[in-house]
């Protein structure tokens, strides 16, 4: 017997006591400065499901590339990043240092400007990295004036 998606969402609302579709909200993202935010972005998101209460510790979240990242779990589907792999020479060292950064967690400020970043669809990184997207586009990025904008800011763009 097949199921609707209408059967499979008031199933899941009901067991889970929640409300709405399984896929509601906008996707969000945002470009990541890979050299400084990268590894940063790797720890907020490998925490997200302890801060949610969902799990006691990020190996126990089974959807998280921590055992990929910090166990030396096999997933063909994770692929190692450049700043992952130049935490040390091996992979045993790699996890090792992986786990430590990971259970340092990740400090009130990143943590925010990730949010912030992911939220508005802005590029995470430092205000250089932002410029020089901004110049590569020729636009400017970040919370604008709204609406159309007057003659004299038009006559400048």
């Amino acid at each position: 017997m097949l199921c609707s998606e209408a059967t499979i969402c008031k199933h899941i609302n009901s067991t889970y006591r929640r409300t709405g579709t399984l896929w509601e909200g906008r996707y969000k993202s945002s470009l990541v400065d890979s050299e400084r935010y990268c590894l940063a972005c790797y720890r907020y998101i490998e925490l997200n499901p302890v801060r949610a209460s969902i799990c006691n510790a990020p190996e126990d979240y089974q959807w998280s590339s921590y055992g990929v990242n910090a166990l030396g779990h096999c997933n063909p589907g994770i692929q190692p990043h450049a700043q992952w792999e130049a935490l040390a020479e091996t992979d045993i060292d790699r996890h090792a240092k992986y786990r430590l950064l990971v259970e340092g967690g990740i400090d009130q400020g990143n943590l925010e400007r990730i949010r912030y970043c992911v939220q508005k669809g802005l590029p995470t990184g430092t205000d250089q990295f932002k410029s020089e997207i901004e110049n590569t586009l020729e636009r400017r990025l970040g919370n604008g004036r709204r609406g159309r904008p007057n003659l004299k800011t038009k006559k400048r763009l």
